[in-house]
C-alpha cells in the first residue's frame, strides 16, 4: 500500500478539529472477501468513518488451532481471525481501503494478545484496543498478573514494530467493563490507568473509553470528567480522545428503540466533546448485524450528531464532571499510591479490593461491590467493598434477583415505550417489580459467543 496515512488518533483528532464526529461499527467475518466488502461499505457511508476489524472468539482466547481448523473448513466465525490468515491476505484486503481518510482498527477482546499484535502489525496496522484489566476481567479465567504481563509485552511489540513514521494508538476497554450496572466513577477511573498502562510500556496515543449507561445527565458528566482527568495525568505530548460505546447493555428490542438509543449516544457524544463513537444497530437484541445494518447505524449516528449543535456548557458543581470526577480521582490516586508501575499496582488494587467490578465472577476481582439504578435512573452504589469510595446510604434493600433483572432492562424498556420520556427516554424510573430471591452474580461471556468489542 503506497498510500499515505495519517495516524489513528491523527485522524480522529483532524475530524474533531473540522466539527466531524467519527463513527465506528462492530464488525467482523472469517471470509476476507466479505470483510473487505464490508470496509468498503463502511468507508462509503455517509459519515466520517473508521473501519474496524473485529477478531473471532477462537483466537480472542488464544485457540489457534481451532480458528485455523475453521478457516480450513470454511465454517462461519463471529470475526475475523487475522492470526490465522496470512498476513498478505490481510494486506490484500485493505489494499486501497486503508488510507490518510480511512483509518482501520483491530478489535478483539483478548487478555493475551501478544498474537494478534505481531498479526495486525505484520498486515500493516497499527491501531487497536483492550487492557490488561478490561480485556481480562469480563472475558474468562486467565490469571490478572499474566494478563497485565502480556498486555505489557503486546504494548511494546506495538510500539516497537510498527511502520516507520506510524504513531500506534490503543484504546482502553476500560470505559465499558462488563457493559452495565458499573457507576460511572469505576469506568472513568479504569479507563485513565489503563491508558497510562499503555503510556509506560511504549505507546503515544490513546483513547479513553466510556460506554453509555443508564442516565444522559450522568453520562455527559462521566465524559468530562474522562477528558479532565485525561488532560491531568497523561504525560504532555501523548495524543489522546474520548471514544464513546452506544449502550453495551440489554438493548431495545423496537427498531424505533434501538435508533432512538442509538441517536441519543451520537447527541451525548457530541454534547461531552467524545471524538468518536461505537455505533450499535437496530439488530443488536435478536442477531449478528449484517453489513447494511451497521451501514445505516453508521448514518444515522453520524445524522443525530450532525444536528446536535455545538457541546453544552460544562455539568457538575465544579464545572466539568461533578461525582463522578471525584469518585474517579479518588481511585486513579489510590491505585498509583500503590506504586506508579501499573504492571505492580493494578493486580494490588485488585488483590487489597481497593477496585472492585460488581457482578464480575472472575477469580482476581474481589467481588464485594454492586451497582444499582435509582428512581431517577442514575446509577449508584448499593455496596464499595473496601474500595476508597462510598456506598450510596439511601438504599434501604440489598438487590434482589427480581430487581436486578429491572435494572438491566431499564434502558431498553425505556425506549422501546411508543413515547419515551424526557431526556432521550430517561426520565422515568422503572416500573417496581416484588423481590423473590437474592440476585445472584453472572459471569464472563462464553467463548463462542459474539465478541462485545
Amino acid at each position: 500500500m503506497t498510500a499515505r496515512r495519517a495516524s489513528f488518533g491523527a485522524f480522529v483528532a483532524a475530524s474533531a478539529d473540522a466539527g466531524r464526529l467519527v463513527v465506528q461499527p462492530r464488525m467482523g467475518f472469517a471470509d476476507p472477501r466479505r470483510m473487505r466488502a464490508g470496509l468498503e461499505r463502511t468507508r462509503a457511508a455517509t459519515a466520517t468513518t473508521a473501519g474496524t476489524l473485529t477478531v473471532d472468539s477462537y483466537t480472542r482466547v488464544g485457540d489457534l488451532a481451532a480458528a485455523r481448523a475453521a478457516v480450513a473448513d470454511g465454517a462461519r466465525l463471529n470475526g475475523y481471525p487475522i492470526a490465522t490468515h496470512p498476513a498478505a491476505v490481510t494486506r490484500a484486503l485493505l489494499e486501497g481501503l486503508l488510507d490518510d481518510g480511512f483509518p482501520v482498527q483491530v478489535r478483539h477482546g483478548s487478555a493475551r494478545p501478544e498474537a494478534i499484535v505481531r498479526a495486525l502489525t505484520a498486515a500493516g496496522l497499527d491501531a487497536t484496543e483492550g487492557g490488561p484489566v478490561s480485556y481480562c476481567l469480563p472475558y474468562g479465567r486467565t490469571p490478572l498478573r499474566r494478563s497485565v504481563a502480556a498486555w505489557a509485552r503486546a504494548c511494546e511489540l506495538l510500539a516497537g514494530t510498527a511502520r516507520p513514521g506510524a504513531v500506534p494508538h490503543v484504546e482502553s476497554f476500560g470505559g465499558c467493563l462488563l457493559g452495565q450496572l458499573c457507576p460511572p466513577g469505576l469506568l472513568v477511573a479504569l479507563s485513565v490507568l489503563e491508558c497510562l498502562f499503555f503510556v509506560q510500556h511504549g505507546i503515544r496515543s490513546v483513547s479513553l473509553s466510556y460506554a453509555q449507561q443508564t442516565h444522559p445527565g450522568q453520562d455527559e458528566e462521566a465524559v468530562r470528567a474522562l477528558r479532565r482527568l485525561a488532560a491531568e495525568f497523561l504525560p504532555a505530548g501523548v495524543d489522546h480522545h474520548v471514544v464513546l460505546y452506544t449502550y453495551m447493555g440489554v438493548y431495545p428490542r423496537t427498531p424505533h428503540g434501538a435508533t432512538r438509543l442509538l441517536e441519543a449516544s451520537a447527541r451525548l457524544a457530541v454534547r461531552s466533546g467524545a471524538g468518536r463513537l461505537i455505533v450499535k444497530t437496530t439488530a443488536e437484541a435478536h442477531r449478528i448485524p449484517t453489513v447494511e445494518e451497521n451501514v445505516r447505524a453508521l448514518e444515522t449516528a453520524a445524522a443525530a450528531a450532525a444536528l446536535a449543535g455545538a457541546p453544552a456548557a460544562p455539568a457538575g458543581p465544579d464545572g466539568d464532571g461533578g461525582e463522578v470526577l471525584e469518585e474517579a480521582r479518588t481511585l486513579v490516586e489510590t491505585v498509583l499510591d500503590l506504586d506508579a508501575d501499573l504492571s505492580r499496582s493494578l493486580p494490588a488494587a485488585f488483590e487489597r479490593g481497593l477496585l472492585d467490578v460488581p457482578f464480575c465472577l472472575h477469580p482476581d476481582n474481589p467481588g464485594r461491590s454492586r451497582g444499582l439504578v435509582d428512581p431517577a435512573g442514575r446509577l449508584r452504589w448499593a455496596a464499595t467493598g473496601a474500595m476508597p469510595i462510598r456506598a450510596d446510604t439511601a438504599v434501604a434493600a440489598p438487590l434482589t434477583a427480581d430487581g436486578l433483572l429491572a435494572a438491566l432492562h431499564h434502558v431498553a424498556r425505556r425506549y422501546d415505550l411508543p413515547h419515551p420520556g424526557p431526556e432521550d427516554g430517561h426520565g422515568r424510573p422503572p416500573a417496581a417489580r416484588p423481590a423473590v430471591r437474592p440476585a445472584p452474580s453472572f459471569g464472563p461471556a462464553p467463548a463462542s459467543s459474539p465478541t462485545a468489542t
